[in-house]
C-alpha cells in the first residue's frame, strides 16, 4: 500500500523522490513525508494530507539541496493519519532515518523492552519502533548499519519493506523486504529505490527487485550487495531491463487514470490475446499451460484464489472453466482460503489473480497451496511481481500500467487470460466441439471492437448517472454469467462515489433484497438476450410492480427490457461467455460518472489503496 521513494548520487535528490511520491500516490495515502541529508544533516519534513501538502509544506520550511533522501506517502496502520505518525522516522540519536511499508506484528513487546533501555517514542507507529532497535542493535554491537539492519529483522514479525540511512555513512542506503514489493533502480552512479518502477522510468530502465527476506546495501561507487536476512548468505543480483514507458502511466490528455484505462480496454485486451489467439491456425498459444498440460487436466479441481475486483473476474472464471472445460472449480476470497485450514492436495491446481501481482493476503493463499503440494498459477499484470515469481507457471494479462485504484481493465484482462485457458483445456479434454470452439475464438477476436462500440453509450450513460447522482442505495442484478459482473459493478459505484450497493444474483432479489425496492432504488440490471434472459425479464417486472427504477444493460435491439425499464444502455450481441466484457462497460462509466458529478477523487478514493500489501 504505502509508496516508498529513495534517491543516492549525483542529482539534487528533492525533485527525484518528490516526483517519485506523485508517482505512487495511485498506490494510496493519508500522509506524506521525506528526509534529506544535505551534507551535514538531515532535513525532515512530513504533514498528514496529499504530497501537494507535503511540496507546499517543504517551500515554506526551506528544505534545503542534497544527494540523499528518501520519501513516503503512509496508509495508516498503527497510530491515526497525522504529521508525528507520518514518515520517515527518526532514531533517538537523530542519526538514523527510515521509512516503511508493513506491519511489525511484535512491536509492542519491542518497544517496552526499548522503554526499559532508555528509549523514548514520539509516534503510535510500528515503524519508530523498529529504527530504534536498528539503533540499539547497532550502538551495542558497534555494527555497520547494514549487519545492524539484519540483525534487527531477525527479531520481527511481521512484513516490511524498508529503506534506512545513517547520517554518518551518508553515501549508503540500507533496504530489506519480506512481503511488500521494493525494486531499486540503477543508473551511471546514482540509485533509486521504489515500491515500483514508475518513479524511476525517466532516469533508468535497469531494474533489481528484491526477493523476499532479502537486504541490500546500495553504496555509491560499489556493486549492489544483496544478501539474504536469515542465512547471510550473498545471493546473485539479477538486473533486468523494464519494458514499461513513462508515456505509459501519464493521464494522456484524459481527466482521470480511470477514464483512461476504460478507454484503454479494447488494445488491452488486444494485446493480453495477442500472439495467444491464433484464429486462423485454431490454435490458443500459452507456454504457461503448455509445458503444464497434464497438471490441469489431471487436476480434480481449480482453486480460484484473488481479493476484489479480482475475485470478480474468478467468479467469471467458475462459470467458464465449468461450462466449457467441465472441470469443477472453487473460487475463494484469499484473506479467507488462508486462515480456514482448507483442504488442498497436490492433485489441485490453485489459480492465483492480482493485478499488482503483490497482494499479501493471496501472496499468503500460494504460499500455503505449495506447502500442501498444489500446482499454482499466476494471473497477474505486473512482471516481475512477488506472485509472478512465487507461482509455479503463469500469464501476464499485458493490460499496461494501471494507476486508477478502482480497477477497470485489469477485470476484462483478467477475464480474457481466464477465457483462454478455459478454452483451451475444453480443446484438450474434448468437452467442446471443433465448431463451437472455433466460434468462441471467432467471437473472442472481435471483442474489442465491441468494447469500443459499448464505449460509444459514453454521452448517454453520463446523462443516466446525472439522474441517479444522488441516490444513497442501489441494486445490481445478474444472472448466470452476469453475476459477477452485478458484483463488480457495485463495487465500482462503492469504491469511488461513496454509495452505498449492492449485487446480487437476480433470482436472490425475491429472498430478502426485494425488500428494499422503492421508487427511491436504482436497480441496474444486467439483461442480454443470451442465457436466461426471459428469467431476468420477469425479475424485471417484479421490480417494475414495486416502483423500482430500473436501468437495464441490454443486447442491442433489445425490447422487452426496453419496454419496461426506466432507461436501457445497449451494448453489442456476443457469446453469453463473452458478455462480461461488454457488460462492464457500461457499469464502469456509470461509476465513473456518479463520483465526477459528485466532485470525488476518482483516481484516489479515500481509504483505498491500489496494492494491498499489509494484511
Amino acid at each position: 500500500m504505502c509508496g516508498i521513494v529513495g534517491y543516492i548520487g549525483k542529482r539534487e535528490a528533492y525533485p527525484v523522490v518528490l516526483e517519485g511520491l506523485k508517482r505512487l500516490e495511485y498506490r494510496g495515502y493519508d500522509s506524506a513525508g521525506i528526509a534529506i541529508y544535505d551534507g551535514n544533516d538531515i532535513k525532515l519534513c512530513k504533514t498528514k494530507g496529499k504530497v501537494s501538502d507535503l511540496e507546499l509544506k517543504a517551500k515554506n520550511d526551506i528544505i534545503t539541496s542534497g544527494n540523499l533522501a528518501i520519501g513516503h506517502t503512509r496508509w495508516a496502520t498503527h497510530g491515526v493519519p497525522n504529521d508525528v505518525n507520518s514518515h520517515p522516522h527518526y532514531s533517538n540519536s537523530g542519526n538514523l532515518v527510515i521509512i516503511h511499508n508493513g506491519i511489525i506484528e511484535n512491536y509492542e513487546s519491542i518497544k517496552q523492552e526499548l522503554i526499559k533501555r532508555g528509549y523514548i517514542f514520539h509516534s503510535d507507529t510500528d515503524t519508530e519502533v523498529l529504527v530504534n532497535l536498528i539503533e540499539d542493535v547497532q550502538r551495542n554491537q558497534n555494527l555497520k548499519l547494514g549487519k545492524a539492519v539484519q540483525i534487527a529483522l531477525n527479531q520481527v514479525v511481521g512484513a516490511y519493506a524498508i529503506a534506512v540511512f545513517d547520517k554518518n555513512k551518508p553515501n549508503e542506503i540500507v533496504v530489506a523486504k519480506l512481503g511488500s514489493p521494493l525494486a531499486i533502480g540503477v543508473g551511471e552512479d546514482e540509485f533509486f529505490i521504489a515500491s515500483d518502477a514508475s518513479p524511476f522510468l525517466e532516469y533508468t530502465k535497469k531494474a533489481i527487485y528484491l526477493e523476499d527476506e532479502e537486504l541490500a546495501v546500495i553504496r555509491l561507487g560499489k556493486d549492489i550487495k544483496i544478501r539474504k536476512i536469515i542465512s547471510d548468505e550473498l545471493t546473485d543480483t539479477y538486473i533486468q531491463e523494464l519494458q514499461i514507458n513513462l508515456e505509459q502511466i501519464v493521464k494522456g490528455g484524459y481527466d482521470h487514470f480511470m477514464l483512461k484505462e476504460i478507454y484503454e480496454q479494447p488494445n488491452a485486451i488486444k494485446d493480453t490475446y495477442r500472439g495467444r489467439l491464433l484464429v486462423k491456425e485454431g490454435i490458443i498459444r500459452m507456454a504457461g499451460i503448455d509445458d503444464n498440460l497434464d497438471r490441469f487436466l489431471n487436476a480434480n479441481r481449480i482453486i480460484v484464489v484473488a481479493c476484489g475486483t479480482s475475485w470478480h473476474a474468478g467468479l467469471v472464471s467458475e462459470y467458464i472453466f465449468e461450462d466449457l472445460a467441465r472441470i469443477p472449480v472453487e473460487v475463494e476470497y484469499a484473506s479467507e482460503f488462508r486462515y480456514r485450514n482448507p483442504v488442498i492436495t497436490n492433485k489441485d491446481v490453485v489459480i492465483a489473480i492480482s493485478q499488482s501481482g503483490e497482494t499479501a493476503d493471496t501472496l499468503a493463499a500460494i504460499k500455503l497451496a505449495k506447502q500442501h503440494g498444489a500446482f499454482v498459477f499466476g494471473v497477474c499484470n505486473v512482471v516481475g511481481s512477488s506472485i509472478a515469481r512465487e507461482a509455479d507457471a503463469g500469464a501476464y494479462t499485458h493490460a499496461g500500467p494501471e494507476i486508477g485504484v478502482a480497477s477497470t481493465k485489469a477485470f476484462t484482462t483478467q477475464i480474457t487470460v481466464l477465457t483462454l485457458i478455459a478454452l483451451k483445456l475444453a480443446k484438450a479434454n474434448g468437452n467442446i466441439s471443433t465448431s463451437n470452439y472455433q466460434y468462441h475464438l471467432q467471437e473472442l477476436e472481435l471483442i474489442p471492437e465491441k468494447v469500443k462500440k459499448a464505449l460509444e453509450s459514453d454521452k448517454h450513460i453520463l446523462e443516466v448517472a446525472k439522474m441517479y447522482k444522488d441516490a444513497k442505495n442501489c441494486l445490481y442484478l445478474g444472472r448466470g454469467y452476469n453475476f459477477p459482473v452485478a458484483l463488480e459493478g457495485a463495487l465500482k459505484l462503492k469504491e469511488i462515489s461513496y454509495i452505498h450497493a449492492e449485487g446480487y444474483p437476480a433470482a436472490e432479489m425475491k429472498h430478502g433484497p426485494i425488500a428494499l425496492i422503492d421508487e427511491q432504488m436504482p436497480v441496474f440490471v444486467i439483461a442480454t438476450k443470451k442465457g436466461h434472459y426471459e428469467k431476468v425479464v420477469s425479475n424485471v417486472q417484479e421490480i417494475k410492480a414495486r416502483k423500482g427504477k430500473i436501468i437495464g444493460i441490454v443486447t442491442e435491439g433489445d425490447v422487452d427490457v426496453k419496454n419496461l425499464a426506466d432507461h436501457v444502455i445497449e451494448v453489442p450481441d456476443t457469446l453469453e461467455a463473452l458478455s462480461p466484457l461488454l457488460t462492464t462497460i457500461p457499469l464502469q462509466l456509470l461509476s465513473y460518472h456518479i463520483a465526477v458529478l459528485l466532485d470525488k477523487n476518482v483516481d484516489q478514493p479515500r481509504n483505498l489503496a491500489k496494492s494491498v500489501t499489509v494484511e
